[in-house]
């Protein structure tokens, strides 16, 4: 390695996702303050908050789509902010991101869709491409025909399982998951939770999942984090939650829905069904 691609290498021993000081604004209403968080590697971690809590402004800003009016992300070590185009895209291959409406180009197939990320980071042939495309199609758990059809002519469970496939075009460390089982059914979701929690264990990923699924958290998650007040009000295992003296994390987890989810937890949970 070349002594300037050694100065721009990643750290990859770093937190994937470190957050501090974040301040965030539209105007004079701020929606962030101060507000600081450290997704530990091999985690998946919940992200929950009321409405206008700033969910998606936090996962916007993390992945580069919004700039923070002030504190710090850091990517793998890296301050965000000061990444040059190398690293930029050095990062872009360690992640994979599924947005809630799962973003696919209208006009391309499923598996356009998720062969694009290769085309654009790597220089593997077409047909290379198009075998990995296939295998990253089954691994969402997508029937072999899905492939040829375009995203008008998939069901909403279909479409955030494309949307998966192709977060998952690079073999990322780190996953980004906005509201994942959004729109969907219950059978539907708990096998979209099955399917996350698989895979996050089977591929060792690191994820960082926007969610007010309660069913989620409990089966899936090693810890929840919590936006209320502008910032991470608690950060632990869902079961520690459950005992919080936080008056909106105590309203969420004790009750009547957050009670009923956690019966339903205690028969099977991310750590228990392994």
């Amino acid at each position: 390695m070349s002594e300037e691609a050694a100065g721009d290498a990643l750290d990859m021993e770093a937190p994937p996702i470190e957050v501090r000081g974040l301040v965030s604004r539209f105007g004079a209403n701020i929606i962030h303050q101060d507000l600081d968080l450290t997704i530990p590697r091999g985690e998946v971690v919940g992200v929950v908050g009321g409405s206008g809590s700033g969910k998606s402004v936090l996962l916007n800003t993390i992945i580069g789509l919004r700039e923070p009016q002030g504190g710090s992300v850091r990517i793998f070590g890296q301050d965000i902010r000061y990444a040059k185009r190398r690293q930029w895209t050095a990062i872009e291959r360690r992640w994979g991101v599924l947005f809630q409406a799962g973003a696919l180009w209208s006009n391309l197939t499923v598996k356009e869709n998720v062969a694009a990320p290769m085309f654009e980071h790597t220089d593997m042939r077409k047909g290379e491409v198009g075998e990995l495309a296939d295998l990253k199609i089954a691994l969402a758990g997508l029937p072999a025909g899905a492939g040829a059809l375009k995203p008008s002519e998939l069901s909403g469970g279909m479409i955030k399982r494309a949307g998966l496939a192709r977060a998952l075009a690079l073999d990322p460390e780190l996953l980004f998951l906005d509201e994942p089982t959004s729109g969907l059914d219950p059978i539907s979701a708990a096998a979209f939770d099955t399917l996350i929690g698989d895979l996050s264990d089977s591929l060792r990923l690191t994820v960082f999942m926007i969610t007010h699924d309660l069913d989620s958290l409990y089966t899936i998650t090693d810890q929840v984090a919590v936006i209320a007040d502008k910032k991470i009000v608690a950060m632990a295992p869902v079961r520690e939650l459950e005992h919080s003296d936080h008056p909106w994390v105590k309203s969420y987890f004790q009750g009547a829905r957050g009670r009923a989810a956690a019966d339903v937890g205690k028969a099977e949970t991310r750590h228990g069904a392994r």
